[in-house]
């Protein structure tokens, strides 16, 4: 099993902060008229929008910690780092697309349903059946993350019908599968050094 090198904990451990720095710099220069409960973090990065430029160049950055990150994390099966390296590819190409500020847009939400699918199986296909794989590449782990990712992405679309907490139920699901690969890189160095 190989160790997952320095880079690859730098890049997974990028990507939470620069997620949560984005939405939190982007939601100060949209001043009070944004509610971060009720609101999307995709009406942050429309056009229009005051941190437009902060969301679109988040984006980029945490696609871009995706792709390195799958690169270094050789312990996973190919399959799965293929899907966090799409994963990452579509949260580029999700700055490119982005929402209107009011309506909806079928090619933003279409961009983001992959992006969010793709960083939810991945956990699935990166995962390792034997026994010396490090804790969060084994197959019950994987299975509970991608589960847990699901589960959120289910809330936030419930919560989307509903008019609901909308943007407390994405950032939650944006965080979860922004730190996943950061756990796995994490567990693979800590099971190599052990």
């Amino acid at each position: 099993m190989q160790r997952a090198p320095w880079w690859a904990l730098l890049s997974s451990g990028s990507a939470p902060v620069l997620l949560i720095g984005g939405w939190f710099v982007a939601g100060l220069l949209q001043g009070t008229s944004y509610d971060p409960v009720t609101q999307t973090i995709s009406l942050l990065a429309a056009e229009d929008a005051p941190g437009h430029w902060v969301m679109t160049g988040m984006l980029i950055a945490l696609g871009a910690c995706h792709l390195v990150t799958a690169w270094g994390l050789r312990a996973a099966a190919l399959a799965g780092r293929v899907a966090l390296s799409a994963g990452g590819v579509s949260v580029i190409v999700l700055a490119w697309c982005p929402a209107p500020s009011s309506g909806g847009s079928l090619q933003h939400g279409f961009v983001a349903a992959v992006a969010f699918a793709l960083m939810a199986v991945w956990p699935l296909l990166a995962a390792r059946g034997s026994g010396s794989a490090p804790w969060a590449l084994r197959p019950a782990t994987a299975v509970a993350a991608s589960a847990l990712m699901v589960i959120v992405a289910a809330w936030f679309l419930w919560e989307l019908r509903d008019d609901g907490v909308d943007g407390v139920a994405e950032r939650v699901l944006t965080f979860v599968q922004s730190l996943w690969p950061f756990v796995v890189v994490a567990s693979c160095r800590n099971r190599l050094r052990a």
